[in-house]
């Protein structure tokens, strides 16, 4: 079986990216990661042994400030990281491409589709958070940590899985206001299916009927998980990942 190569790509700003790359039949599968996470969680892990099983090229890499790439995480913006994710699409991958974003990284997989309309043949959005800086300014923070934002730029938030808290800053907050994608029609045409927990309680689950809504593509489907959770990486959820995958990259082959 073909085993990941370790790559460090010389990223935009003079980033270092690193990545993990299998070469394989296509199209290829990129995953794009959520907020605050990297390469190594489950999810990735899972994409990366299902793809080397099929021969299926597969890339992971870590954002700018995440993981083994270089930087701060407080430093990151929406913006850095959808170059981040582009560079990677274009540096690392070869052919067309099927994005898995998870999270953040189903925002982020939906502009870098935009981006380069040619390389991108589907989307598997798990949990897709477009525009999820407004809802976090708007519902998790409080009054005191939004003085905090205003007065010295950044704040620290609670992780919602008991991990340490972490820091965002003004920057990041108003930098994604250039990147928002439900305030308009997403001009897509590709395959698109978007899996959803209804228990999920970082993305309400009315979010991925309003995208589905959004995306101009006629081939968009929502799955929706009734015991779903935001993670979406019980063993069942990974099973429901793998089948959404094999349906994209079918339509994406025919």
């Amino acid at each position: 079986m073909t085993k990941e190569t370790e790559l460090e790509l010389a990223g935009p700003g003079g980033r270092r990216l690193a990545c993990l790359h299998l070469p394989g039949t296509g199209p290829g599968v990129l995953f794009c990661a959520g907020f605050n996470s990297d390469m190594m969680g489950l999810k990735a892990q899972a994409l990366a042994g299902w793809c080397a099983a099929r021969g299926q090229q597969f890339t992971r890499f870590d954002y700018s400030g995440h993981g083994d790439s270089s930087g701060e995480f407080a430093e990151g913006t929406i913006g850095a990281w959808f170059e981040d994710t582009l560079a990677v699409l274009d540096s690392v991958t070869r052919g067309p491409q099927v994005l898995v974003g998870s999270s953040m990284g189903g925002w982020l997989s939906l502009l870098t589709a935009l981006a380069r309309p040619t390389r991108v043949v589907g989307l598997l959005g798990i949990a897709p958070a477009p525009d999820f800086t407004a809802r976090l300014y708007r519902d998790r923070l409080s009054d005191a940590q939004r003085e905090q934002l205003a007065r010295q730029g950044y704040c620290q938030l609670p992780s919602e899985y008991g991990d340490e808290p972490y820091t965002i800053s003004r920057t990041l907050i108003e930098e994604a206001q250039q990147h928002f994608l439900l305030e308009r029609e997403i001009d897509l045409d590709i395959p698109v299916l978007l899996l959803q927990g209804q228990r999920d309680e970082a993305v309400p689950w009315t979010l991925a009927l309003d995208l589905m809504a959004k995306i101009r593509s006629p081939e968009v489907e929502v799955q929706l998980v009734k015991n779903g959770d935001h993670r979406l990486s019980e063993p069942e959820d990974l099973e429901r990942m793998f089948g959404a995958l094999q349906v994209l990259l079918g339509r994406a082959s025919n």
